[in-house]
C-alpha cells in the first residue's frame, strides 16, 4: 500500500551504511555494546575525538544508523544547541520524529520560554540601568540598559538567593538586589512580580533545576519502551563548556534524578574530555580517538566509488592526505585519469572543483564558502545572482556541505582551503563581497528592530544576536583592524548576557582571526578563550579587556563597571569599589550613565558596610536621573538601614510613582511602615504586594511578620505555613516558631535548634549579612531561652557597627518576645537596655 515501507530518509541512511567504509574498530566496540544487557555496560559514554576533517560526524552518523537498525530510540545534538535547555530541546524534537514525544518535558519548554518571553518583555518596558542602547556605539558614551531579569538568572545558573535574617529579611535582604550573583535576587523579585506562579517563577529562574528531572522522567518512560535510547553530541569541542557540567550530572550524579541504565551516549569533538569535569569519570568513558585514514581504507573507499586506476589512486592519496573529507570530495567526480583530478602540484581547492565544468557553480561553490552559515537568501548576496535557488540546491547536495539547523555549513577543511584560496587570489573581492555579506546579516538586524523589538530588546533576542555575531565576523574578514576595536565592543555587550553567547563571539573572533590571517584578531581572540577557562571567567575576560589597547575611553568604563559588578558577586567588594571609582573617573558626564556608575558603587559601599558613603552615591545618583526607579528605592533601602525611616518612605513613594506595581518597593515600605509602627499601612501594602505575587516567600513573610506584630495569629501562622511551602528554608521558620498557637507546640524547641543550625552555617557575603546572622542568633537564643548564647550573640552583633535599622528591628522583636512570655523579661529588659543605648549613641 502507498506510503507504508521504510521513508526516503531511511532509504538514504541504508544507502550511506552500505557505501560506509573504515572505523571497523570503533563500529565494533559500538555494535558490541549494543549487544550487551544494560546491566554489563560498564562503560556507557563514548568519546570519539580527532582533528577536522578525521570523519566524527560522519561516524556519529554511522553509529546513528546502526543503533536504530538495533531499534534503539536516538537523538543528536550538536553545536545547534549550545546549552542543556537547547540540548534538551533538540532531543525532544528528534525523538517525537521517531513516534516517541516526551511529552512533559515539551510542555514544561514551551512554558519555559513563553515566560521568559513575559519577562524580558516586560522588563523591556520597564525600562533599566542605562548601560548598552542596542548595539554598540562609541560615540555614545556608556548607554544602554541591564540585562533582563531571565538573561541574568540564564547566565548564572544555580545561584542561591541572599541569606535574609528571620523577620527582618525585608532589611537584611532588600539592601541592595544586586549584593549576591549580580543581579539574581533582584530578577528573583522582578520575575515573581511578572509571574502568578511560583512554579512558574522557579522555572524561570532555575531552568536546569526544574527541566532535568521531568526530562529525566520522561527520558526512563522513553526507556522501558526501547532496547537502547543513545543520545549524540556532537561538534563537541563548541558546546562543551556549557554542557559539560550538566551532561556530567545527569550521567553520573544523583542532583536531577536517576538516568536509565540503558542509556548510551556518545559525544564527538576534536580535543579530549575536560579533565576537571570528568577526572573521576575517565574509567565508564570509552575512548575512540580518530586519526586520518590508513592506506587501506582509502583504498576502499575508493574502490566503492569505482575509481580503481592506481595511477588516480596515488593522486588522490597524495592531494587528500589521507583525510576522509577530502577523500571523498576528491573521489565524487569519478576521475578516470591523473588529468580528471588535476595537476598534483596545484592547490588543494583546484582539485576540489577541478571536475566541475560549469563556471557558474564553480564560482558559486568559492562564494558560498565565505558565510559561516548559509541559507537561499545568503547564497543569492554571496553569488550576487537571481537564480540562487538553483545554485543553492546543487551546493546542499555537495559531499562538504551539510545542513545544521535549518542552515548549511561547509566542512572546515574544504572552507579553510577555499577561503584561502580567495585571500590570496583577489584582496579587493575578497572585501568587497565580505562587506556585501556583513551589510546583509545588518540588513536582517535592522528589520527586526524596526518590525518589532524595542532597542532595549535587542540583545534579548536569538534572531538578532545571531545575525549581529555573523555581520561582525564578516566585518573582521573585511577589515579587520578597523572592526577590531568595535568587536571588542561587542564582547562587553554579550558579557552581560547568557554565557553561550559570550563564548560564541569569542569563538567567533577565534575564526574570523584564522580565516582573514589577521594576527591582532586572532591573538585576541585566543586569549579571550583561554580566559573563559578561569574559574572567574567574566572577571577574567573584562580583566584582559583592561589590560590591553582594545577599547577606546567610554568602551573602558563599561568594562570596569562589569568587572566591578562581577568583582561584588564574587565578594570582592574592594575590587569592585575600585573598578567603579577607575569607571567614574573615565566617565566624566554627568548624565544618567555616570548616575548609573555611581549607583553601582553605592552596592559596593554596602557590602563593606559603609553606609554614609553609600547614601552619598545614591543621592548623587538621583539628582542625575530623578526617574529612575530602581535607583531611588535602593536610596530609600539605604535610608531605612540608617534608621532615617521617613526618608525611607518618602523614596519608596517616589519608586512606586515611577513603577507602580514593583513587588520588591512595595514591600520594603510595608516593612518600614511596621518598623515605626504604622501597622495599618504596613499591612495595606503587604496586601497589595502578596496579591501581585503570591507566591514571593519573602513578601508572604512579611505579612506574617505584620499579622504577628498586631496579634493576628491565625492570619501569622497562614502566612508563614504558606513562605514555608515556596521556601523551606527561608525565614518564615522563627516567625512560626514564636507565634502563639491554640495547640500544643512541642517541636518547638526542636524547630528553634534547627534553625539555629542553619544560621551557624549559613554564608555571609557582605558585612551586613554577618551583623544580620549574629542579630538573628541572638533572637533565636533568646526564644529558646538559653541566655549564655544569647548573651554572646549579642556581643558579637554589637560590636559589629550594626546600622540604626537593624537595631530597631531586635528593639521591636525583643519587645514582642516579652509580650509573648513575660517570664522572659528580666534577661530581655538587660539586653533591651545594651540596644538602646547603642542606638542612642548612633543618633548622636
Amino acid at each position: 500500500m502507498a506510503g507504508q515501507g521504510p521513508s526516503r530518509q531511511e532509504l538514504i541512511r541504508r544507502q550511506r551504511q552500505i557505501g560506509f567504509v573504515g572505523r571497523q574498530d570503533e563500529l565494533t566496540a559500538f555494535r558490541d555494546a549494543l549487544k550487551q544487557s544494560p546491566q554489563e555496560a560498564a562503560q556507557f559514554l563514548f568519546h570519539i575525538h580527532g582533528p577536522a576533517g578525521v570523519g566524527k560526524s560522519t561516524l556519529v552518523r554511522q553509529l546513528m544508523s546502526m543503533a536504530r537498525e538495533a531499534h534503539a530510540l536516538t537523538a543528536c545534538a550538536d553545536e545547534s544547541a549550545a546549552d542543556p535547555v537547547e540540548a534538551m530541546e533538540a532531543i525532544c524534537a528528534q525523538f517525537a520524529q521517531q513516534g516517541t514525544e516526551l511529552k512533559h518535558t515539551e510542555k514544561l519548554l514551551a512554558t519555559y520560554w513563553r515566560r521568559r518571553h513575559e519577562t524580558d518583555a516586560a522588563s523591556a518596558e520597564g525600562g533599566g540601568d542605562p548601560l548598552a542602547n542596542g548595539p554598540a556605539d562609541t560615540s555614545q558614551g556608556v548607554a544602554g540598559r541591564a540585562p533582563s531579569p531571565s538573561s541574568i538568572v540564564a547566565s548564572q545558573l544555580g545561584l542561591a538567593g541572599l541569606g535574609l535574617i528571620p523577620g527582618a529579611g525585608a532589611i537584611a535582604g532588600a539592601v541592595d538586589p544586586h549584593q549576591i550573583a549580580s543581579g539574581v535576587d533582584r530578577a528573583r523579585v522582578t520575575i515573581s512580580a511578572r509571574l502568578r506562579s511560583h512554579e512558574d517563577v522557579q522555572l524561570v529562574l532555575s531552568p536546569l533545576r526544574a527541566l532535568t528531572p521531568v526530562f529525566l522522567r520522561d527520558l526512563a518512560e522513553a526507556a522501558r519502551r526501547h532496547p537502547w535510547v543513545v543520545l549524540f553530541f556532537d561538534t563537541y569541542e563548541l558546546t562543551g563548556p556549557l554542557l559539560d557540567v550538566w551532561l556530567r550530572d545527569v550521567l553520573v550524579s544523583d542532583r536531577y534524578g536517576e538516568l536509565p541504565a540503558n542509556v548510551l551516549v556518545v559525544v564527538a569533538g576534536q580535543g579530549q574530555l575536560d579533565a576537571r569535569c570528568w577526572l573521576d569519570w575517565l574509567d565508564l568513558v570509552n575512548d575512540l580517538p580518530l586519526q586520518v585514514f590508513t592506506d587501506t581504507e582509502t583504498r576502499q573507499l575508493l574502490t566503492t566509488k569505482g575509481i580503481t586506476d592506481e595511477r588516480v589512486v596515488d593522486v588522490i592519496l597524495q592531494l587528500s592526505g589521507r583525510l576522509p573529507v577530502l577523500v571523498s570530495t576528491l573521489a565524487e567526480s569519478r576521475p578516470a585519469s591523473t588529468e580528471d583530478v588535476g595537476d598534483p602540484s596545484g592547490t588543494a581547492v583546484e582539485r576540489f572543483l577541478k571536475w566541475e565544468t560549469d563556471l557558474r557553480r564553480r564560482a558559486t561553490a568559492l562564494a558560498c564558502a565565505l558565510p559561516r552559515e548559509l541559507d537561499e537568501d545568503i547564497c543569492r548576496t554571496a553569488v550576487g545572482g537571481e537564480q540562487a535557488s538553483e545554485v543553492f540546491a546543487w551546493l546542499r547536495s555537495m559531499p562538504f556541505v551539510t545542513d545544521h539547523a535549518g542552515y548549511c555549513r561547509y566542512h572546515d577543511v574544504v572552507r579553510t582551503a577555499m577561503l584561502r584560496l580567495q585571500r590570496r587570489q583577489s584582496p579587493t573581492r575578497w572585501r568587497e563581497q565580505h562587506t556585501r555579506l556583513a551589510d546583509a546579516f545588518a540588513a536582517r538586524c535592522t528589520e527586526l528592530e524596526s518590525a518589532s523589538l524595542p532597542a532595549s530588546g535587542w540583545w534579548r533576542d536569538e534572531g538578532w544576536r545571531g545575525h549581529r555575531l555573523q555581520e561582525f565576523y564578516h566585518r573582521l574578514c573585511a577589515e579587520p583592524h578597523t572592526a577590531l576595536l568595535r568587536t571588542l565592543r561587542e564582547v562587553l555587550n554579550t558579557q552581560r548576557y547568557a554565557a553561550t553567547t559570550l563564548h560564541r563571539w569569542v569563538q567567533m573572533l577565534v575564526q574570523a582571526g584564522e580565516d582573514t590571517d589577521a594576527p591582532a584578531v586572532r591573538d585576541w581572540g585566543r586569549r579571550l578563550l583561554a580566559a573563559l577557562e578561569d574559574p572567574h571567567p567574566g572577571i577574567a575576560v573584562l580583566t584582559l579587556l583592561l589590560s590591553r589597547d582594545g577599547l577606546d575611553t567610554r568602551g573602558r568604563a563599561l568594562a570596569h563597571v562589569l568587572r566591578g559588578r562581577s568583582h561584588h558577586s564574587a565578594g570582592q567588594f574592594d575590587r569592585a569599589l575600585a573598578d567603579y571609582d577607575r569607571a567614574l573617573e573615565l566617565d566624566t558626564d554627568p548624565d544618567p550613565d555616570h548616575a548609573w556608575i555611581m549607583a553601582n558603587r553605592s552596592r559596593a559601599h554596602h557590602g563593606l558596610g559603609q553606609f554614609g558613603r553609600a547614601l552619598a552615591d545614591l543621592d548623587r545618583a538621583v539628582e542625575l536621573d530623578p526617574d529612575n526607579a530602581e535607583t531611588v528605592a535602593n536610596r530609600g533601602v539605604t535610608h531605612e538601614l540608617i534608621g532615617q525611616f521617613d526618608r525611607a518612605c518618602a523614596d519608596y513613594d517616589r519608586a512606586l510613582e515611577l513603577d507602580t506595581d514593583d513587588v520588591w518597593t512595595m514591600t520594603n515600605r510595608g516593612v518600614t511602615h511596621w518598623l515605626i509602627g504604622q501597622f495599618g499601612r504596613a499591612l495595606a501594602d503587604l496586601d497589595r504586594a502578596v496579591e501581585l505575587d503570591p507566591d514571593n516567600a519573602w513578601t508572604v513573610t512579611s505579612r506574617g511578620d505584620t499579622h504577628r506584630l498586631m496579634g493576628q495569629y491565625d492570619k501569622a501562622l497562614a502566612d508563614y505555613n504558606h513562605a514555608l511551602r515556596l521556601d523551606p528554608h527561608g525565614q518564615a521558620d522563627y516567625g512560626k516558631a514564636i507565634t502563639p498557637q491554640t495547640e500544643q507546640r512541642p517541636n518547638h524547641e526542636q524547630n528553634l535548634v534547627r534553625l539555629v543550625e542553619r544560621l551557624t552555617q549559613q554564608p555571609t557575603a557582605t558585612a551586613l549579612d554577618a551583623v544580620s546572622v549574629k542579630g538573628n542568633l541572638f533572637l533565636a537564643y533568646c526564644a529558646m531561652t538559653w541566655w549564655q548564647h544569647a548573651e554572646r550573640c549579642l556581643t558579637e552583633f554589637l560590636s559589629s557597627s550594626p546600622p540604626r535599622g537593624l537595631l530597631t528591628y531586635l528593639l521591636i522583636e525583643a519587645d514582642y518576645l516579652v509580650r509573648a512570655n513575660p517570664s522572659v523579661a528580666e534577661h530581655m529588659h538587660a539586653f533591651r537596655l545594651r540596644l538602646t543605648n547603642v542606638f542612642d549613641d548612633l543618633a548622636n
